[in-house]
């Protein structure tokens, strides 16, 4: 058994004991962070295990599954898909470890079944990254939206219900349409072939010497699927309802990792199956990137609801994404791919900031807060932290994804990279607003002056706050370095993630122009 499969594997069976530990809060937590931190150790021998000059597809297995219509459970990883599970089984632990500081479960729900579900998530998220079978892929990318609407439609906000069932419809119809597709992609192998096969490397070379037109029709059925959930601006309205009604732990993931599904989708699918299509219809998704970098830093800017912030932030931060894949340049590729993993530490740790700001305060709403830097100097810190990461300040890691996307972009548009510099700004407006209003200035604000209890004991009253209200404390710092470790750590040594992404971008724009993937 490959280590790969293992990585799938040990969240399902971590699930299964959580199942049966529902009744201790306690153990079940404990089990759960053991499952995850194991997990996490996996990551290791399946990083050292994969060589970026080797074969395009590593740690490869399969098994039939379907023969009948060659249908196979089969797995596989490149560059591109190693460091997505990697941040996946790195914020695992995150949300699980934030469960006490950060999130409040509702009245009679278990920790071990909350749990349970992120683990299968989990699982299915690493999953859909490795699947090397077309139709496998559109099964677990519609059965990993049943966890997640039961984490968000379970122990979310007021309106739990509504966006979760906002969330699950947009992106199971997204998946029906890219069902068409791949059974339109299985029709023209059963045609060049004599036999259909949903076997992607094999579809690569079959796909791509179709008509221009029967590709920018295949093309436009993958995108959209994925365009719903990465989410690109017109497609994006189920975030914010699901973000901002999500536990804190479940936007982690959310926005985080299951977002990235939709960009992986680009480059996996969409780039090297339909190279004619991708360059008829690049316009428009580069029109699509720039107006979601405009929109959702605008949107940023002026919203009250923090959760909801960090939903628009994270359309800004597709945009760039997008852009850089569609430029086609390996500079802006490679940007693109590892903004995909530096999106998911700075906002991770964004989300997870200000989920310990609203459980100290009680409220989502920034207006209900001020000065708090006064009474929480650590926790302010790791807010600028994030904030600087979020912004792409120099010496952070995003600084190095948002500087390749654009240095890329502008050899072949000049037009919408000069654009989407606008965002870069709108970034800065928007990060030191929220932190301005949270952080600075006297102690004000409803969740801080508010009478009622809060966490921690009562703050020194010459500071003006008649609420108690803690710091960060041991368990809430172990939470947050290891992030800040990476954020600093990949902002000033980026190269092993450079490195291994590098030579599956080269094979990806090699299928683009006309080369075949290895």
């Amino acid at each position: 058994m490959s280590w790969l499969v293992a990585l799938i594997l040990l969240p399902l069976v971590g699930a299964l004991v959580l199942t049966g530990l529902r009744r201790d809060d306690r153990l079940a937590t404990r089990a759960a962070l053991a499952f995850a931190l194991v997990e996490l150790a996996l990551i290791i021998p399946t990083w050292a295990s994969y060589h970026p000059g080797g074969a395009r597809l590593q740690q490869t297995t399969s098994m039939d599954w379907i023969p009948a219509f060659g249908i196979h459970i089969s797995f596989g990883v490149d560059g591109i898909a190693l460091i997505m599970i990697a941040v996946i089984a790195f914020l695992v632990p995150i949300v699980l470890a934030a469960l006490g500081p950060a999130d409040r479960l509702p009245e009679g729900r278990s920790a071990g079944g909350y749990f349970a579900l992120i683990l299968v998530q989990e699982a299915l998220t690493i999953a859909v990254f490795a699947a090397t079978d077309v139709f496998l892929f559109y099964v677990l990318f519609e059965i990993m939206l049943i966890p997640m609407y039961f984490l968000i439609g379970g122990y979310g906000g007021a309106n739990r219900q509504y966006a979760a069932v906002k969330f699950f419809l947009y992106s199971f119809l997204g998946g029906l349409i890219m069902l068409a597709s791949a059974i339109g992609a299985y029709s023209i192998a059963a045609d060049k072939l004599g036999k259909g096969t949903f076997d992607w490397a094999t579809l690569v070379t079959v796909v791509r010497d179709a008509p221009a037109s029967t590709q920018i029709w295949l093309f436009l059925g993958f995108f959209l699927a994925f365009a719903i959930k990465a989410p690109l601006v017109p497609f994006h309205t189920w975030l914010p309802d699901a973000a901002g009604e999500a536990p804190i732990g479940i936007a982690v993931l959310l926005v985080g990792v299951l977002d990235k599904v939709g960009t992986f989708g680009f480059l996996r699918y969409n780039l090297p199956m339909f190279p004619q299509a991708s360059k008829a219809l690049a316009p428009l998704v580069l029109v699509l990137a720039v107006i979601g970098v405009l929109y959702g830093s605008i949107l940023a800017a002026g919203q009250q609801d923090m959760k909801r912030f960090v939903a628009y932030v994270s359309i800004a931060h597709f945009g760039f994404i997008a852009l850089g894949i569609f430029a086609f340049t390996g500079q802006a590729t490679v940007g693109s791919v590892t903004y995909m993993l530096n999106h998911s530490l700075a906002t991770g740790m964004l989300i997870v900031v200000l989920g310990l700001v609203i459980a100290r305060g009680g409220s989502t709403r920034i207006s209900d807060y001020g000065g708090m830097y006064k009474v929480t100097p650590l926790l302010g810190g790791m807010l600028l932290i994030a904030g600087l990461s979020t912004l792409s300040l120099p010496g952070t890691n995003s600084f190095v994804s948002e500087f390749l996307v654009l240095l890329g972009s502008f050899e072949t548009q000049p037009v919408y990279a000069t654009l989407a510099t606008l965002g870069m700004v709108l970034a800065a407006a928007y990060v030191l607003w929220l932190y301005q209003r949270l952080m600075t200035g006297p102690v004000r604000g409803d969740a801080l002056m508010g009478a009622g209890g809060g966490p921690g004991t009562a703050i020194a009253p010459e500071l003006g706050a008649r609420k108690g209200i803690k710091d960060l404390g041991r368990k809430e710092l172990a939470i947050l370095v290891p992030m800040v470790v990476l954020i600093i750590g990949l902002g000033f040594y980026p190269k092993p993630v450079l490195d291994t992404v590098g030579p599956s971008v080269d094979a990806t724009l090699s299928a683009l122009q006309g080369g075949q993937a290895k």
